[in-house]
């Protein structure tokens, strides 16, 4: 027997009225999803949320990427370049559920969208390549959602294609990322031979009319060719959830064949513990397999009162605090602002806890200040469709807020809490912009500040030396998408100069140095005495400065001004003016004259100890090195790994993957400019790379030698 659905029977909401409108809002926070889609670039992301939209009724046509009329990508460079470059979302209904979703940049120079997404989301739809498997974005995006312990679901695209191989996908994914991945399909044939997916639950099979744009789905039996590996699979799906849950383990003690319904229950349960993954396989493009995953988001991704409370801290005890969906205080986290050429500036926010109305008065606890909400927005992509209210779980922009930057909490003043703020990577290329005309200055600096408040990753910087302007951003693609919209969006015509690497300075060692401040300007003399240490940190922790000094010798009227001296020296370094990271700086001892100490002497104290601490302590260079991935034919693995000795390249592990092979190595981003011209030149045009921020390390003596022009 076969059943035939279309997408528009299947979209129903409990008023039996079509769900495509966001308008009739869905008020049981247990039927929200918030979800992300999370890949490698060209895994697909896009292309199966754009027939997400359409089968659910959202949009009425269905837009491709490589067509650039994708309603996720809206921004002019994403049509253009045919990737997606901010993370864009949107609201429709399937089934019974409220899906909340954000669409997610792949290319690893915009990692910052997907780790501010992944901050605010429930879930998590991992798509993988049927061909590619698991590829050096891939595990960037696993790890990012490990961090924030996102439930996800598996999705592997493209098994359309030539070489796919959904058992040989799910066990990369088990090797390389650690994840316990249940397969709850199976495909019906590979590439140009694959009809349906096998749905192993229920043991059925699933086909979809990809003339009339895969709308009508159609289930029946199992084909006989395909009936043995099913059963095995179930089988397989059945004994895998039983080790990982322990209702499901009772059910299978007590008969081996768990019921449908139970091992949904059950697969849910897990996946809401991070325990286990299901999944999915299709053919976006082709449309094949896109309601399954739908069905799959509401049946195994929780809602916002399945995730555990986030908790913050008080701004003024510094207790920490839960926060949870069904608290009536409001609480919610900016995590995105963006401009607007109509509404202004938007707040992006998700509501964790209460109701946030329009009119209302929030508070910022990190500006201790309030605002009034204006208006609120729901967001389609680029367009915008007013509401009176978000409710805990939801997602949506806020207008009339000022002074917001990303990660701030907005709450109710009688009830204040701080979330944690979300955490940025550090540029690694910098490029220096001017204006081509003197009365574009002022223009330029808007759109700069501007952009270094949408983006955290684009940072802005004075170079104290020359006067110039640089640009800091995640890789030369980044940079060159600023620059592009500083022209298009800003009207601001610009000169640049050349991408440069983001170096850093440390120190490895630990020193201790005082310094006397004694002088006289403009006839008033001016007294300061300071001694500090400076040390080594871990790696990636930070900056850190403490006082371990007795009140008595340095008041505290004047540690704000220590401070600052202290990170002025931390922004200029020691060696080659690059900024210091992984320093911790200790003040232990001064003294001060209740007559003639200042703070503009203590400042200058403490930055002349602090250079002089710096340079005992082994001062060194650190250099970006980047997660390199080449996918190359075999015959020319010599060549590339050759290539890669000479720049420097550690190379961790060669994998086989049928015809080709992927090299992976860390290499110097320094080495690393022109180098697509090089893999096309190595691999008579055959091979392709990806690279990733992995590390920084400290710059061989002959660099920084260099650097220092020595």
């Amino acid at each position: 027997m076969v059943t035939v659905l279309t997408h528009k029977a299947k979209n129903k909401d409990r008023s039996g009225s079509d769900g495509a409108g966001v308008g009739a809002r869905l008020r049981a926070v247990d039927q929200v999803r918030n979800i992300g889609i999370i890949a490698h670039i060209d895994a697909g992301k896009t292309t199966i949320s754009e027939r997400m939209l359409f089968y659910s009724g959202r949009v009425h046509k269905m837009g491709e990427v490589h067509e650039g009329n994708a309603v996720m990508d809206w921004m002019i460079q994403e049509k253009e370049r045919g990737i997606t470059i901010a993370s864009a979302a949107t609201t429709f209904f399937w089934r019974d559920c409220q899906v909340n979703l954000i669409d997610t940049p792949g290319h690893v120079d915009f990692t910052a969208e997907v780790e501010r997404s992944l901050r605010v989301l429930d879930g998590a739809v991992g798509v993988f390549c049927g061909v590619g498997g698991v590829q050096a974005q891939s595990e960037t995006v696993w790890r990012q959602a490990d961090r924030y312990r996102v439930p996800r679901i598996v999705f592997v695209n493209k098994m359309d294609r030539v070489g796919a191989g959904f058992d040989r996908v799910v066990s990369c994914i088990r090797e390389r990322l650690g994840a316990c991945v249940v397969p709850v399909q199976m495909p019906m044939g590979a590439g140009d031979g694959m009809t349906g997916v096998i749905d192993l639950v229920r043991l059925r099979a699933c086909t979809f009319d990809t003339s009339d744009q895969g709308a009508h789905v159609a289930w029946g039996d199992i084909p006989a060719s395909f009936a043995a590996r099913a059963e095995e699979g179930r089988a397989r799906l059945v004994e895998t959830l039983a080790e990982n849950d322990e209702e499901t383990l009772e059910r299978y003690m007590e008969h081996a064949d768990v019921p449908s319904d139970a091992i949904v229950a059950g697969l849910r349960r897990a996946t809401l513990a991070c325990r286990v993954m299901p999944a999915l396989c299709g053919a976006a493009l082709r449309n094949v397999g896109i309601q399954p995953l739908l069905d799959a988001v509401e049946d195994y991704l929780p809602s916002p009162l399945d995730v555990p409370p986030i908790f913050g801290k008080h701004p003024r005890t510094g207790s920490e605090e839960p926060r949870q969906a069904e608290d009536a205080d409001v609480c919610a986290l900016v995590f995105k602002l963006t401009g607007d050429p109509y509404a202004g500036r938007l707040a992006l926010a998700r509501v964790y806890s209460g109701t946030l109305s329009k009119g209302q008065n929030l508070y910022n606890p990190r500006t201790k200040s309030r605002a009034r909400v204006m208006r609120i927005l729901r967001l389609h992509a680029d367009s915008r469709e007013e509401t009176a209210t978000l409710h805990a779980g939801e997602i949506g922009a806020l207008v009339g807020l000022r002074d917001l930057a990303a990660g701030d909490t907005l709450c109710a003043e009688n009830a204040p809490i701080e979330l944690e703020r979300i955490r940025f990577p550090e540029p690694v290329m910098f490029m220096a912009v001017e204006p081509r005309s003197r009365a574009d200055k002022d223009k330029l600096d808007q759109a700069l500040a501007l952009l270094e408040a949408e983006d955290q990753t684009c940072v802005i910087r004075k170079d104290a030396e020359t006067g110039q302007t640089v640009m800091g951003g995640m890789g030369e693609l980044h940079l060159e998408i600023l620059k592009d919209r500083i022209l298009r969006e800003f009207g601001v015509d610009i000169r640049v100069g050349e991408p440069m690497v983001a170096y850093y300075e440390t120190v490895l060692g630990s020193a201790r140095a005082e310094h006397r401040f004694d002088r006289e300007a403009g006839g008033t003399r001016q007294m300061a005495h300071v001694v500090l240490e400076v040390q080594a940190g871990e790696r990636e922790s930070g900056n850190a400065i403490e006082f371990d000094v007795d009140r008595r010798r340095v008041p505290d009227m004047f540690h704000a001004a220590i401070e600052a001296g202290i990170q002025d020296g931390l922004v200029t370094g020691v060696l080659a003016r690059y900024p210091m990271r992984d320093v911790r700086v200790r003040v232990v001892d001064g003294s001060f004259d209740e007559a003639l100490s200042t703070e503009v002497a203590f400042r200058t104290a403490a930055l002349l100890a602090f250079r002089d601490a710096a340079t005992k302590a082994q001062p060194e260079i650190l250099e970006p090195v980047m997660a390199l991935e080449i996918d190359t034919p075999s015959e020319h693995v010599g060549d590339v790994i050759g290539d890669l000795n000479g720049r420097r390249g550690k190379i961790r592990d060669i994998v086989a993957m049928d015809a080709d092979q992927t090299v992976r190595a860390d290499v110097p981003l320094a080495e690393l400019f022109g180098y697509s011209t090089a893999i096309r030149s190595l691999t008579a045009g055959r091979g392709r790379y990806t690279m990733e921020p992995e590390q920084l390390d400290v710059a061989p003596a002959s660099m920084r030698d260099k650097l220092l022009n020595r």
